[in-house]
């Protein structure tokens, strides 16, 4: 599954698959768990195996604030943080029992030392950090909440019904009661 995931960038030879794999640990994390905290260091990014990760940031009044979803074979991280070494703005919790791959950024940060290919990789990525934070704020901007709540549902059919209601009406920014009028007025 990893190494089908590196494959896919077209860019590493078997050997370097080989290599980075083997810089990984297994993790697994029970529902609720999370894998960075909001305020805290977070040096390590993680395939996901199995299970789905909600990331939310914590508003002034308390309330907590979910703005993204994590699914299988995606990579995550506390992005902000592995690059600059700070404190996290958000954190990463487990909706449901979860496995990972797990590599520390000193790991990467050697990887890039020996070989210029893993640059190229993490440009990739942060292109694709990028892009999809663009597209969020696109979707913010121009779609309404049933908008939003369609393309989850066609994109990811299998996970959404294992997100808890509030965390989806909280990414959608609506309250569960107009997020349980959309899901009916989608389903009928």
């Amino acid at each position: 599954m990893i190494a089908a995931f590196f494959r896919d960038f077209g860019i590493f030879s078997e050997e370097e698959i080989a290599q980075v794999l083997q810089l990984f640990t297994i993790r697994k994390l029970s529902k609720g768990d999370y894998f960075a905290r909001e305020h805290e260091k977070s040096n390590e990014v993680a395939f996901i195996r199995s299970g789905i990760f909600r990331s939310f940031y914590t508003t002034p009044n308390g309330d907590d604030i979910t703005y993204c979803f994590r699914f299988p074979n995606d990579l995550m991280a506390a992005y902000s943080s592995f690059i600059t070494g700070g404190p996290s703005v958000e954190a990463i919790q487990a909706i449901v029992p979860t496995e990972l791959y797990v590599i520390q950024k000193n790991k990467l940060d050697q990887l890039v030392l020996e070989k210029p290919i893993w640059t190229m990789f993490l440009k990739i990525i942060a292109e694709q950090q990028y892009l999809e934070l663009e597209k969020r704020v696109f979707q913010l901007q121009k779609e309404t909440a049933a908008q939003r709540y369609a393309s989850l549902l066609k994109n990811q059919p299998e996970f959404i019904l294992q997100i808890p209601l509030h965390y989806l009406a909280s990414y959608l920014g609506i309250t569960q009661r107009h997020l349980s009028r959309i899901r009916k007025e989608i389903t009928s």
